[in-house]
């Protein structure tokens, strides 16, 4: 009996919030020709996901001359160093900011263009008001950039990566019944934004991109310390992990490669960080001697970068397929990445060999490391190609509609 009457509250809360949605379509139309003539504020607007991402892309612009925010409408354990937040400890405000699509009203009266991601806009959230949202945006005159993080594109029946795909319905088994609402929002934003960014292994579900990049992940490397001999030399060889999805990251193998070398006799630690922040997981980098990314997904993404960043050796795994296709791109030179690359098979005897190799050699591959994110991820470098992208879509920095 309880279930059927949370069933029925559940469907009742859908019908409401579809009904409401419905009243506000003709409303939202009407205030977004207004905003088309009104003056915007800022240059670049990045939200309303709350991805760390989003942080240093604003640096990136900022250093580029755009004036650049974030705004979010909620946030992650992650950080929450965002410069608009529409949230509220009060449950009924926060109930009303969204129901109002406040978010999406203040973007398109506050910037030229927005970079969201394959989520959506301000109208990520609704049911069928997302549908129009692209409209909206063209008919307010905001330029909108899109790219992907992930989750947003990842339609699994496209995936050619079956330990992937496994991995995936493991950490995520509902993650299927979202494939439709993915596939039509990749379909919906490719099609009508005014341009797509594309990286990492997304390359496998986006049917189209304007920009190819290694991925969009920036860093302010500048502020990351770095150290030209190993943190922990005179102890045991400290291997750093942060998996927020075990399978996904190949998590296992890890573990069972360096229980089975410290069987052998080696002295390695595997230290795990979860749910943990990013100030936390910058410390932790500080104080290990290697990086343990993933092993199945195929590329590298930002946890990577921070460990390259700080010079430090990351073991990852890259598919063969991706990187010819961002050397076939221009993107790279012929075997430029100084990621360690290994995969499940092969994880025990590359860290048995990193545990027997000299220091100099561990400090050489981290420094390797610190020089391709410099070329590659630096706020500079992913600044110079917001800064093309914009100019590409025709927006003058400061110059108003």
């Amino acid at each position: 009996m309880l279930g059927k009457n949370l069933a029925t509250m559940f469907f009742v809360k859908i019908f409401i919030r579809l009904i409401i949605e419905i009243f506000l379509a003709p409303l939202l139309v009407i205030i977004s020709a207004i905003a088309r003539f009104y003056p915007k504020e800022k240059d670049v607007g990045l939200g309303p996901e709350p991805l760390i991402n989003n942080v240093y892309h604003a640096k990136a612009l900022r250093q580029q001359g755009w004036c650049a925010e974030t705004f979010v409408d909620h946030v992650y354990f992650i950080t929450s160093n965002f410069d608009i937040k529409f949230i509220s400890k009060k449950k009924l405000i926060s109930f009303f900011l969204r129901t109002l699509c406040t978010p999406f009203v203040f973007s398109i009266f506050r910037y030229r263009i927005i970079y969201i991601y394959f989520t959506g806009g301000g109208l990520y959230y609704t049911k069928l008001l997302w549908i129009i949202e692209p409209f909206l945006y063209r008919l307010s005159a905001v330029k909108v950039v899109v790219m992907p993080y992930g989750g947003d594109v990842q339609d699994m029946q496209k995936c050619p990566n079956l330990a992937f795909k496994h991995a995936v319905d493991t950490d995520y088994p509902h993650h299927f019944r979202r494939r439709n609402i993915i596939r039509s929002k990749v379909w919906l934003w490719s099609r009508f934004a005014n341009h797509i960014i594309s990286g990492c292994d997304w390359v496998d579900y986006m049917q189209h991109w304007d920009t190819l990049c290694l991925s969009h992940f920036s860093i302010e490397i500048e502020k990351i310390e770095y150290h030209k001999t190993r943190k922990s030399a005179r102890n045991a060889l400290k291997i750093l992990h942060a998996p927020n999805h075990k399978e996904i990251k190949g998590t296992r193998f890890f573990q069972k490669a360096v229980s089975e070398l410290q069987k052998e006799g080696f002295d390695i630690e595997l230290i795990m960080a979860q749910g943990v922040s990013n100030e936390k997981i910058q410390e932790l980098i500080r104080d290990c001697d290697i990086i343990a990314d993933q092993l199945l997904i195929g590329w590298y993404a930002m946890f990577a970068i921070e460990g390259m960043a700080a010079a430090k050796p990351v073991l990852c795994f890259l598919r063969d397929d991706l990187q010819d296709l961002y050397y076939k791109a221009g993107i790279i030179e012929l075997g430029e990445i100084p990621i360690i690359n290994c995969n499940p098979h092969t994880v025990i005897d590359v860290i048995r060999k990193l545990a027997s190799s000299p220091e100099e050699e561990l400090v050489e591959s981290g420094l390797r490391g610190r020089r391709f994110v410099e070329k590659h991820h630096s706020l500079h470098s992913i600044g110079i190609m917001f800064d093309a992208i914009n100019k590409n879509i025709g927006v003058k920095k400061g110059i108003g509609i």
